[in-house]
């Protein structure tokens, strides 16, 4: 069987195309953030609403938690899709969208749990 052999034009132009999720979820934009997903953007709305009205406070999306060991060194880091402090439930809550729960995700969401005692909440 012969090999076929691509130009350079046409590497380029296969390279340029956007790729796909492996989850078939779609970048969505709202207000100016790009989110990974429609669900995505669709809990940042409802969050911004429920800071609107003073039901949440210090909402922040993307951020990154150092999980250390016992021995002090640097195991991963998590970064979550929201985390804020809801004033209904009275209680510092952390949010990651989820469509599908990957491995690396699930053993995180340990991590943060036996390592610093917060319990990260999967929205679907």
């Amino acid at each position: 069987m012969k090999q076929q052999r691509m130009t350079a034009a046409e590497f380029r132009r296969e390279k340029a195309k956007p790729k796909r999720n492996k989850f078939g979820a779609k970048r969505t934009v709202l207000d100016g953030q790009t989110f990974d997903s429609k669900a995505e953007s669709d809990y940042y709305a409802v969050l911004k609403l429920r800071e609107k009205a003073g039901e949440v406070s210090g909402v922040e999306m993307q951020r990154p938690f150092a999980l250390i060991g016992p021995d002090g060194l640097l195991i991963a880091t998590y970064r979550c899709d929201f985390a804020f402090w809801d004033h209904v439930e009275d209680r510092f809550r952390v949010i990651d969208v989820k469509g599908v729960e990957t491995p690396v995700f699930k053993l995180k969401q340990k991590l943060m749990k036996s390592l610093l005692g917060i319990n990260v909440e999967v929205v679907a």
